[in-house]
Parts: structure tokens; C-alpha cells; sequence
């Protein structure tokens, strides 16, 4: 082709027919241009695609994590109110004076609120590496940005709430730190000891007289307390903020 115009452009000069070379010339070069910005267009558009195409990675990877994370949070929402209703629970045998409950039940109580701590493990591998790379740009959805930038800010907080209900925890647990109670007893009863591979055991002391005590009491209310501040005030919050995530990231992910 080039070759052909070549030749076309000799024999007008070789006529002199400067008018219509002029012309040729000028249209040559419209084409010149046309066909930089048809391939400045086609490059455009593949990088267009690519970005897209990684954008949907992204999206997708992102609301499997966060699907997983919402199914943590849930479950720790529950176990969280488990907790701290067996907590009321042996809050009120404190301020019973007209019955006493079983040692086994007393067991189950303490077992059921403070045998395991509070931790919302969210999956945030993909969040955390976009943002360490800067390819949180990447999402074209502005207010989704803000609430994934927002979410690691929010889990801040979440992990100093957490770490509060913790130190309640450990204020009753560290009440068995005596010869008077005895944690043995609380496995035995919840038959939990087996589990740990211990061995049976008898005549294992009471720990009933645990409801006499007021600090026992005082402990089981500030932790009670704690427990259900962080699930109303925070856990259920955070669910809700993770609700609105999922809802942007769908209407961001194209079929």
C-alpha cells in the first residue's frame, strides 16, 4: 500500500500538479491520523477490558471474603449471647436465698460463659493486600471504597471492645486462683476432663460458696455488662456496616 502511494505521489510531482498533490498529501495524512487514533481507540479499549476484568477479580475475591466473614460473625454474635446470658444467669443464683442449684448446673454456667474468649477473626487477606498495593483504586465504585477503608478502621475499634471483654473474663476466672475453688470440679461436672485425657476424680470440693461472694457478683455483672455492650453496640453495628459491603460489591459485579 505504502508503495502504491509512493508511486501515486511521484507521478503528480512528475506532472506538476502541485494542486492536486497538495490534496493527496493532506489526505494522506488525515489518514495517517485516523488510523493513529483508531489504534490509540484499540489500546484504550484493551486496557478498558483488562482493568474491568481485574476490577470483577477483585469484587468476586471480595465478597467471598466477606460472605466468610459475615458467617464468622454471626456465629461469634450467638456464642457472645450464650455467654453473657449464663452470666445473668449465675448472676441471679447470687441473689437467691431460698434455693441453692446443683453443683453440676453451677458448673455448666460457669463452663457455658467463660470456658472460651470473644475474638471476630474476619477474612481480610485480599482487602489487606489491595490496600498495601494501592489497588483499592481498582474498584471504580467511590462509595465502595470509602466503606472498605472504613471496615479496617471499624475492626480497630471492634479488637479494643473485645480486649475489654476479655479483661472482665479473666477477673472471674482469676477468682479460681485459690485452693478454696476448684477448676477440676467444673470439668468434671461438664465432663469436659475426658477430653483433656485427665483422669477421673473424686471428692472434688464445691465451689457453691463462690455465690456468697460479692466481688463473684460484681465480677459477673461488669462482665455481663461488657458482653452485651459489645454485641449491641458493636458486633450488631459491624454486621450491619458488612451488610452494606455485600450489597455495593453486588451491584458493582457485572454478569
Amino acid at each position: 500500500m505504502a508503495k502504491v502511494f509512493r508511486k501515486l505521489r511521484q507521478k503528480l510531482l512528475g506532472e506538476n500538479r502541485i494542486k492536486k498533490y497538495v490534496i493527496y498529501a493532506l489526505g494522506e495524512i488525515v489518514l495517517v491520523v485516523i488510523g493513529i487514533l483508531i489504534a490509540l481507540w484499540i489500546n484504550n479499549a484493551n486496557q478498558n477490558r483488562q482493568l474491568q476484568n481485574k476490577e470483577q477479580a477483585y469484587l468476586t475475591g471480595l465478597k467471598k471474603e466477606f460472605e466468610i466473614s459475615k458467617a464468622k460473625l454471626e456465629a461469634l454474635i450467638r456464642i457472645n449471647s450464650n455467654h453473657y446470658h449464663g452470666a445473668l444467669q449465675l448472676a441471679e443464683m447470687t441473689a437467691r436465698t431460698d434455693s441453692t442449684p446443683t453443683e453440676v448446673r453451677f458448673s455448666e454456667l460457669l463452663f457455658q460463659s467463660f470456658a472460651s474468649d470473644i475474638a471476630f477473626d474476619p477474612n481480610n487477606a485480599l482487602l489487606q493486600e489491595m490496600m498495601n498495593s494501592g489497588s483499592l483504586n481498582s474498584i471504580s465504585n467511590q462509595e465502595l471504597r470509602l466503606q472498605l477503608t472504613s471496615w479496617m478502621v471499624t475492626l480497630t475499634d471492634v479488637e479494643r471492645q473485645e480486649s475489654d471483654l476479655n479483661a472482665q473474663r479473666l477477673q472471674v476466672l482469676d477468682m479460681f486462683r485459690t485452693d478454696s475453688l476448684s477448676i477440676r470440679t467444673i470439668l468434671e461436672q461438664t465432663e469436659t476432663s475426658s477430653a483433656l485425657g485427665l483422669k477421673p476424680k473424686t471428692n472434688l470440693p464445691s465451689n457453691l460458696a463462690l455465690l456468697q461472694s460479692k466481688a463473684f457478683e460484681n465480677n459477673l455483672l461488669m462482665f455481663a455488662l461488657t458482653s452485651q455492650s459489645t454485641e449491641l453496640s458493636h458486633y450488631h453495628p459491624l454486621l450491619q456496616e458488612l451488610n452494606s459491603i455485600l450489597e455495593q460489591i453486588d451491584s458493582s459485579i457485572t454478569d
